[in-house]
């Protein structure tokens, strides 16, 4: 009594289940265009970005880029908030853009620091945030996402 009496086959089924990873709920497919949040577009490839920069430079949309790096940690900082302002602000197209896969989109801006976010109304720069100015960030989408 006390002794193991389950079979050869439902101990190896036992230790195949505990060998697997734990299902994280999390997991987002390497081919979808969405990172962190369906509310911020991630550009992966020249040819998206441009594509899209010119679908919307014609219109009145306000256009948010957020250029970041996955090895910058004030961007990871930015991720949160600008999540919550994209779900805030639905009529304001968010965007980004990591410098180290994009780099001719990193020099064609100009840009110097990051994080560094970027605000375009009918193609055209109005203005930008460099660093993590989170009040600053917040205070110009109002701005712009409700002028011209």
């Amino acid at each position: 009594m006390g002794a193991n009496t389950s079979s050869p086959s439902r101990r190896f089924s036992l230790n195949y289940l505990r060998s697997r990873k734990p299902y994280t709920p999390g997991f987002e497919s390497e081919i979808s265009p969405y990172k962190a949040c369906p509310l911020i577009v991630e550009m992966k490839k020249k040819n998206q970005w441009k594509s899209r920069f010119n679908a919307l430079k014609d219109t009145n949309k306000l256009v948010v880029i957020k250029f970041t790096a996955k090895w910058c940690g004030p961007c990871k900082s930015l991720e949160p908030k600008l999540e919550e302002l994209a779900s805030k602000y639905t009529d304001v197209e968010f965007v980004k853009i990591d410098v180290d896969v994009l780099k001719s989109v990193w020099k064609e801006y100009n840009l110097h620091a990051l994080p560094t976010v970027v605000f375009m109304k009918r193609g055209q720069e109005v203005d930008r945030v460099v660093g993590l100015k989170l009040d600053e960030i917040e205070g110009k989408l109002h701005k712009y996402a409700y002028s011209f």
